[in-house]
């Protein structure tokens, strides 16, 4: 089968390109085409079959549909879209409404996902693109979700009622998976809670990830008598932002680091702490399971309801400290429990799995279709 992937994001991180690769191991002929205003901004080195194309400019964004034909004119100039059996969208109104109007033109079924910016910008921010949004999803022969969470927002507060029932009945969650290096290097012991409780947030360091709230949740709970400090790791994306972290004396400021070294990092703390305002999914909140650490993360975000509350830590409110500390506090209460939990329920995020789960969804619609 022959599969062209819209994907906007697709050279912003790795996650991407290691499903489409799993996918090439389960026979599919993929073909990714990569709309951008900025090739520089890819943090990969994309494969062969992967056109990175800057067709717009970037404040084209704020003409949706002026951008979306830049798109689609790039796209039909590139490939011979009717060789096609599938197209996978990877974001409901950038991705999906070229996909849409696609498979109008040639007669092709689509997928499409529903993301991050789908639900928190566009959905949120652009109530006259919400009717173009149930659109997508109504001619989509699925829609996926990246957690139950974002689903449960979608269906309350966007889709009118005489469109939920079937919206619903092909929509899926399938959750982001995370590279195979940390199912091979699980940790030979598991860290314990002691005297000194280690809080650990790795990524960028920016406004979204909510680091000075982390930092008021640990001065909450040396109030309450424990000993905690926190280290951050990753890449400076706002310099105010960093200013104000590293001001605090509890908190100890590390550059990004590769994932080889990162996993000792994780392996010598307690607790991944990450209250983001928002958040699609957060593959760091699994990385950091497969080591053993019980997580903090954001309620109503990507990660919340991908595990019953407690099973592998606890859903905060980003916009209170209080409720980062109150959630702290729990894990290290019940901290014997979640932590037997971590590394096997991180296993559901292996790419083979996820791959899998798209392989039977690929194959019913290429059956609907009569290919």
């Amino acid at each position: 089968m022959r599969i062209l992937h819209i994907n906007c994001n697709y050279i912003g991180t790795t996650l991407h390109q290691l499903m489409v690769e799993n996918l090439e191991k389960l026979g599919y002929d993929n073909s990714v085409f990569v709309p951008t205003y900025d090739k520089e901004l890819s943090v990969i080195k994309p494969n062969n079959n992967v056109l990175v194309c800057e067709c717009f400019k970037k404040w084209d964004r704020i003409l949706f549909d002026y951008k979306q034909q830049k798109i689609l004119s790039a796209l039909e100039s590139n490939y011979r879209v009717k060789d096609y059996d599938l197209i996978h969208a990877y974001t409901l109104f950038t991705d999906g409404n070229c996909a849409r109007k696609l498979s109008n033109k040639y007669g092709i079924p689509y997928v499409v996902a529903v993301r991050n910016t789908d639900v928190n910008a566009f959905f949120r921010l652009m109530p006259h693109l919400r009717k173009r949004g149930i659109k997508t999803m109504l001619d989509a022969k699925a829609v996926f979700f990246l957690s139950e969470s974002y689903r449960k927002q979608v269906f309350e507060k966007y889709i009118p009622e005489k469109y939920q029932d079937a919206i619903q009945k092909k929509s899926h969650i399938i959750p982001n998976g995370i590279d195979d290096f940390w199912f091979s290097n699980p940790p030979e012991s598991i860290n314990k809670i002691d005297n000194a409780i280690k809080l650990i947030y790795a990524g960028r360091i920016d406004h979204n990830k909510n680091i000075p709230t982390t930092q008021k949740a640990a001065t909450i709970l040396r109030e309450r008598g424990y000993n905690v400090s926190l280290t951050v790791v990753g890449k400076v994306a706002d310099e105010k932002v960093y200013e104000m972290v590293k001001k605090d004396p509890y908190t100890e400021c590390l550059p990004a680091k590769p994932k080889e070294s990162l996993v000792e990092l994780y392996r010598n703390h307690n607790i991944f702490v990450m209250p983001s305002f928002t958040e699609s999914f957060g593959l760091v909140y699994a990385e950091a399971m497969s080591q053993g650490l019980p997580v903090i993360y954001s309620e109503g975000q990507g990660f919340d309801n991908q595990f019953p509350e407690g099973t592998v830590g606890y859903h905060v409110s980003a916009y209170d400290a209080t409720s980062v500390a109150d959630g702290i506090e729990k894990v290290i209460n019940d901290f014997s429990d979640i932590i037997s939990n971590t590394i096997s329920y991180s296993r559901i995020f292996n790419w083979k799995e996820i791959s899998e789960k798209y392989d039977a969804i690929y194959k019913t619609i290429n059956g609907e279709s009569g290919d």
